[in-house]
């Protein structure tokens, strides 16, 4: 074989490889959970984005992770959640005031969402995460003292973070940064990690209801 046949076979090869190898998230040395990092890599590897920004929730650790639709994280942050631990919401959500809402039935539900822009009551722009549910990201707002929100956001400890009627609460320059510019103006896909079964179970039944 010639030495210019060689070098064809050769790039020919390389290019069906990096076709055929899955993009990788990156996540630019941010500490992230074994859950997340599997998360992002089921979300790539699939496609399942569909070449949109995606978002991942890990309850357990109270953190959000944004990413552009390629998979490279554009930002990490501390969030509060849903008051009570679950994964489910009430059936009849959508139908109630959120302050009727007991405390047992303000959790933050895990699933995959689409999510898409959009304003609240008070005409604050906001990201939809489950219209229906009522069920949004957004910024910290003003709330009672005693609730000590702020403090909260920024404390070590994961318990400190349960607080909200189920929202995903963050802090007002990373929605402003990060999640307005990327989310803000587009839609994207939102994946919420359960906390009361094995992350991993959520991707399988997603991946049962793909088939």
């Amino acid at each position: 074989m010639s030495l210019g046949k060689a070098r064809w076979f050769a790039a020919l090869w390389w290019c069906c490889a990096s076709c055929s190898m899955a993009a990788a998230p990156d996540f630019v040395g941010a500490r992230a959970s074994d859950d997340v990092r599997y998360a992002a890599g089921w979300v790539l590897d699939g496609a399942d984005n569909r070449g949109k920004p995606f978002v991942i929730v890990d309850k357990r650790e109270a953190r959000v992770y944004v990413f552009e639709a390629g998979g490279r994280l554009m930002g990490a942050t501390s969030a509060l959640l849903g008051l009570t631990p679950g994964d489910q919401s009430i059936p009849d959500i959508a139908s109630r005031a959120p302050a009727s809402l007991r405390p047992s039935e303000r959790t933050t539900p895990a699933g995959r969402f689409d999510s898409q822009p959009g304003h609240n009551a008070k005409g604050e722009d906001i990201v939809w995460v489950d219209y229906d549910a009522s069920l949004a990201m957004h910024r910290l707002r003003p709330a009672p003292p005693a609730e000590r929100r702020r403090e909260r956001l920024a404390s070590a400890s994961v318990d400190d973070k349960r607080i909200s009627l189920g929202c995903i609460v963050l802090p007002v320059a990373f929605y402003d940064e990060v999640v307005g510019p990327l989310l803000g103006r587009q839609r994207g896909v939102i994946y919420v990690l359960p906390e009361a079964r094995p992350a991993r179970e959520l991707f399988g039944d997603l991946q049962v209801g793909l088939r």
